[in-house]
């Protein structure tokens, strides 16, 4: 995948560090040329220039990108390189960087931005996410401010212990995408069995947060878990008949 990160402060050094890991093209712009020297990264591609101006851009062959990531200190350049890599070169995926949390509701699809990353928030949902097992933590929100990704960690007593996914009522527009259970990711299946600890990841939409979040409290007799009424009257009956089960 090819990669254009505009900005190779310690933010954007550390997205292109993460990303030539995994065999990724990486080409950074950058205003300062002795930011090369000092980053220590090796593999990457680099272009002195002014991000805002067309003419850069067009020297990074824009057109070529992937993904193109602002992630400059300055709301006002993240903002006008999303907007000219969507308009002027047709890039898929922009991803944006918020500085001052004030300047989030700019950053969508009418600037360009298809990803915004406001990293007090996403700081805060994982500070959130350490602590609030039992509730519904948002961790990302893309697209406009329309969808996010949420996670919600399964208490020990909670009633969907024991529950298949494929037997609970999920909201319409809420989708279960991953479970992470002792440190290891697991790729959802109607048949897979929930326990305490685990983490589910949600892709959703703002709108039906509230009713995964009603689901899933210890209020909520959704699931109660794997067993149903029929196979409790099944049991009761058992045992008026002498049997132990």
């Amino acid at each position: 995948m090819k990669v254009v990160i505009v900005g190779a402060g310690s933010v954007g050094s550390s997205i292109a560090r993460e990303l030539l890991a995994h065999n990724h093209q990486i080409l950074l712009i950058d205003l300062k040329p002795e930011v090369i020297g000092r980053s220590g990264l090796r593999g990457a591609r680099w272009l002195v220039g002014d991000a805002c101006e067309l003419s850069t851009l067009q020297d990074a062959k824009l057109e070529d990108a992937d993904v193109v990531v602002s992630a400059t200190g300055d709301d006002k350049v993240n903002l006008v390189v999303s907007l000219l890599a969507k308009t002027e070169f047709g890039v898929g995926r922009t991803v944006g960087r918020v500085n001052n949390p004030k300047n989030d509701w700019m950053f969508n699809d009418s600037w360009g931005v298809d990803v915004a990353v406001n990293t007090p928030q996403l700081m805060t949902a994982l500070v959130e996410e350490a602590v609030e097992i039992g509730d519904i933590v948002r961790l990302l929100t893309l697209q406009t401010g329309v969808a996010s990704i949420v996670e919600f960690t399964v208490p020990h007593d909670s009633h969907v212990i024991g529950s298949t996914v494929g037997a609970i009522d999920w909201p319409e527009d809420a989708t279960l995408v991953a479970i992470l259970r002792d440190q290891a990711p697991i790729t959802p299946s109607r048949d897979d069995v929930l326990d305490g600890g685990d983490e589910l990841f949600f892709v959703t939409t703002i709108a039906a947060e509230d009713g995964l979040r009603a689901l899933l409290s210890p209020a909520s007799m959704a699931g109660q878990g794997p067993r149903g009424d029929d196979e409790e009257t099944a049991d009761q009956a058992a045992e008026d008949d002498g049997f132990d089960g």
